[in-house]
């Protein structure tokens, strides 16, 4: 007999896991699952109890014959797959396949990848959780149902290569509903006043807002109206009624959980969700970090759980306590609770180490990495910090019957803000600090601005918003956020304008079908509580049970969706466009980086091109004109219109203004996430560093 045997999915995760345990260890990677339903059917038989039919993933049959030389001749075999569902699944998966008694102890877990927990966890070794294997199993298999079920009559009535989902449809929907509803929005009009004032004989200026009368709020809704106030209060005089100081604490938002990571990833660092939980993985994997070798740097990253270790406070105390003043760390661990329908399996996403700062690790990591570290520790530092404190004043400013409402605040002392303050969607209004009024003192009227104003319509979805709006209807579970967003762009349901989710044609297409024959499968009520009746297998659930009920129900609706659905022509917009291979005018299709153009003559003229875009400067090779393109996988470049015939191409985005040293282009560019323009000479020293755009 050999080593003992410890198999994890990925190559990062085993290096940093094999400095822990020894020389007495060998640590393999699956690369992720070994067997899978197949590709080409559904893979369940569907009058038998649901049973699966699982086969080997095409091109992972010489490693699963490694895995099994090393697991027969292995002392002892540990399964180390991710903490959660698919990890328990891929675990299960390889007890079958490697012939390991899957009832034995041979399934070890730990939220964090650091000696600790990973040494702790080879002591508290445990059977494979069938339930939890189970509960995999099911949405495996209702997402398989749902997809090779459904996804042939969109096939068949709209075109190939489309798909329904049981996530992605009601994703799909949240945004075309939204859509809708910006496209029926009537705009009012209300008008706002604000007032300027200052102190008889001082400098000091604030502004009021306009509130209603002694009575009570007033809304403006018309010019008539703001005239009628602006008559009453032109000779009126002002003067300061009902002020109140206070204080007000602000609480600091509590360590991040999978969505809230992802929409402020999205709103701080601009990253995809696909972006982020790609980051999120290498440093919760392990980075080579320079003096300590391979580490896993932050807790495991799919969780739905405020809660953390009582080390982990302890350890951030510590470093509070050594690093700011004694006022920053409270007296009490700030506990956080987790919301009703949460899975409390794992911690909230923090660092591993606190001591290990942003700072410290910030020449060992990759622009994006430290950046997403360096989010997830200043959350976390911050979520133990003491609260913000804040002096507030309001005052009524007065005039005839009318009332005008001031407000200021102003930093008593930071708190957690001298770290981290929470972003938010909306626009955030600063608020100064009022001059010190009194009660009943006069102020003098610089200047009264009436304004005509109209409401908006609500807001489209950002993938921060949408993910949101899904964890608060209860849509999907923390793994599946990503992914989800992932595929309704790559189906082309929807598209990305700025930061902005918007649906396409065929999404629109795609959802009013599904609305009409498939109800209950965009339904937000119905795929909620279908989730919740997923997580009851964790707890014991008959599984089969809850997919004999759906099944059931989504068989009729097949059945007439197959006789009543009716074919939709996606209509291609004519472009100007001169195919120059076979003379038709090209058409604009969406594809999954975006718009482009193809031939209408397809399949036996399949000319593609991109959307070129001019962007007003001349190319410095041949003085055409430089086009902003798109790379075949959707990256944003720019070329001379001339191609093939001049060859100028630059990733760097072109502008007109020309290099004071040597009178060659400027460009700007990103560099370690900030925008800087530069010289396109490479020879020309402005190039250096360059200036922030």
């Amino acid at each position: 007999m050999s080593d003992n045997l410890v198999i994890v999915e990925s190559p990062a995760k085993a290096s940093t896991i094999k400095k822990y345990l020894g020389k007495n260890y060998k640590v393999m990677a699956s690369m992720g699952h070994l067997v899978d339903l197949p590709k080409s059917q559904i893979g369940v038989d569907l009058e038998n109890n649901f049973q699966p039919r699982y086969i080997t993933i095409r091109g992972k049959g010489e490693l699963l014959s490694k895995l099994k030389k090393e697991a027969s001749a292995a002392k002892k075999v540990y399964l180390a797959t991710d903490p959660d569902r698919e990890g328990e699944a891929i675990s299960w998966h390889l007890s079958n396949v490697l012939g390991i008694d899957g009832k034995g102890d041979v399934r070890i877990t730990f939220n964090e990848i650091t000696k600790n927990a990973v040494k702790e966890s080879l002591k508290h070794a445990r059977p494979i959780d069938e339930n939890l294997v189970n509960a995999q199993q099911a949405r495996r298999i209702l997402d398989r149902i749902v997809g090779y079920k459904i996804s042939p009559l969109l096939w068949k009535n709209v075109k190939k290569g489309l798909s329904a989902g049981r996530v992605q449809s009601v994703a799909t929907k949240i945004i075309c509903d939204r859509e809708d509803e910006i496209n029926k929005f009537v705009p009012k009009e209300y008008w706002t006043i604000t007032g300027d004032f200052s102190r008889e004989n001082a400098k000091e200026k604030f502004s009021a807002k306009f509130h209603g009368t002694n009575k009570g709020k007033l809304e403006i809704s018309s010019k008539e109206q703001a005239d009628n106030v602006l008559q009453v209060i032109k000779n009126a005089e002002f003067y300061v009624r009902d002020l109140k100081t206070g204080i007000k604490e602000k609480n600091p938002a509590p360590p991040f959980t999978t969505s809230t990571l992802q929409q402020e990833a999205s709103r701080k660092l601009n990253f995809t969700t696909k972006r982020t939980m790609s980051v999120a993985q290498m440093l919760y994997e392990g980075v080579e970090i320079k003096g300590e070798g391979a580490v896993g740097l932050i807790t495991y990253m799919r969780t739905d759980s405020l809660r953390i270790s009582h080390e982990a406070g302890v350890a951030c105390k510590a470093f509070l306590k050594e690093n700011y003043p004694p006022e920053y760390t409270p007296d009490y661990m700030p506990q956080y609770k987790t919301k009703s329908n949460a899975q409390d399996a794992h911690e909230a996403i923090r660092p591993t180490n606190v001591f290990l700062t942003p700072a410290i690790v910030k020449e060992s990591l990759k622009p994006e990495q430290f950046r997403l570290y360096k989010l997830i520790w200043e959350r976390f530092v911050a979520s133990q910090m003491a609260k913000a404190v804040y002096d507030t004043i309001n005052a009524d400013i007065c005039a005839d019957k009318y009332i005008f409402k001031a407000s200021g605040i102003k930093v008593k002392f930071a708190g957690f803000t001298k770290i981290y303050e929470e972003s938010t969607d909306e626009a955030k209004q600063d608020e100064g600090m009022l001059p010190m009024l009194n009660e009943g003192e006069r102020v003098i009227v610089e200047e009264i601005l009436p304004k005509q104003n109209f409401t908006a319509p609500p807001s489209r979805y950002t993938e921060a918003s949408l993910i949101r709006a899904m964890e608060e209807n209860g849509i999907g579970r923390p793994s599946t956020y990503s992914p989800t967003i992932s595929t309704i762009l790559d189906r082309g349901y929807i598209v990305k304008e700025q930061k902005t989710l918007k649906p396409t044609e065929l999404g629109d297409i795609v959802n009013g079908l599904m609305t009409k024959h498939f109800s209950n499968i965009v339904d937000v009520d119905f795929t909620a509580n279908m989730e919740k009746q997923l997580d009851e297998i964790e707890e014991g659930k008959l599984w089969t049970d809850i997919l004999d009920n759906f099944y059931g129900e989504l068989k009729t609706e097949i059945k007439t969706a197959e006789e009543k659905m009716k074919k939709v022509v996606v209509q291609d917009q004519e472009s100007d466009v001169v195919c120059e291979k076979c003379g038709r005018k090209m058409v604009i299709k969406q594809g999954r980086f975006g718009k482009f153009l193809a031939c209408p003559g397809f399949p036996e003229c399949r000319n593609t091109k991109a959307i070129a875009v001019e962007t007003g400067v001349n190319c410095p090779k041949c003085g055409g004109m430089i086009l902003q393109k798109k790379s075949a996988k959707g990256k944003k470049y720019f070329g001379c219109e001339n191609n093939p015939k001049c060859d100028f191409m630059t990733w760097d985005e072109p502008l007109k203004e020309k290099c004071e040293k040597c009178g060659s282009m400027l460009v700007r560019n990103s560099f370690r996430g900030h925008k800087r323009i530069k010289c396109s000479n490479p020879d020309c020293q402005k190039e250096k560093g360059g200036k922030k755009a």
